[in-house]
């Protein structure tokens, strides 16, 4: 079973967020009604009996997370999140959930990060399919010289997340993970 709701969200231009979540955590998140029967797909590929319901008060940790988050009153996020991808998607987004907030790191970094030093355009292609994009802060992964490139919910949102953040197009820092 998993529980749908929307989020109302004016400082990225009065979208809409799509939340999705099973019993394990949240699973998806979308920009806004038109992404839902994009994410219905995507659910489908990734649990065995697809069977949506209003989510009601389950939703109101994510809700009021996600809310403080885009009013820049929190950096983290503490709720579980129930991650669905392959193995080196899964390692990608595990990587750039240790991009700290207020920072960003290059796609080539976090190819360095995951093991597999020449392969930036599938952390790219990665990020492409995050299915709960702030939560793991894709925003955070910009080109090699510190550019807002590429993003699920367009550069124009990237742009917003990152200034949200107090950045826009700031240079890559080396991260220090290991």
């Amino acid at each position: 079973m998993l529980l749908h709701s929307s989020l109302e969200a004016p400082q990225l231009g009065g979208r809409s967020l799509q939340l999705y979540s099973s019993e394990e955590g949240l699973v998806a998140l979308g920009w806004d009604p038109s992404d839902r029967p994009r994410l219905e797909k995507w659910l489908a590929r990734h649990f065995d009996d697809v069977q949506l319901f209003p989510a009601a008060g389950g939703h109101e940790l994510y809700r009021s997370q996600l809310t403080e988050y885009l009013s820049g009153r929190r950096r983290v996020f503490e709720f579980p999140v129930d991650l669905r991808g392959s193995p080196f998607q899964k390692a990608v987004w595990h990587a750039v959930l240790e991009v700290p907030f207020g920072h960003t790191a290059s796609y080539g970094q976090i190819a360095e990060i995951v093991g597999r030093p020449r392969a930036s355009r599938a952390v790219g292609a990665a990020n492409q399919q995050n299915p709960v994009p702030i939560v793991v802060p894709c925003h955070r992964v910009v080109g090699g010289d510190g550019s807002a490139t590429g993003f699920g919910g367009g550069i124009a949102l990237k742009r917003k997340l990152l200034a949200l953040e107090g950045l826009v197009d700031a240079p890559a820092v080396q991260m220090r993970l290991f």
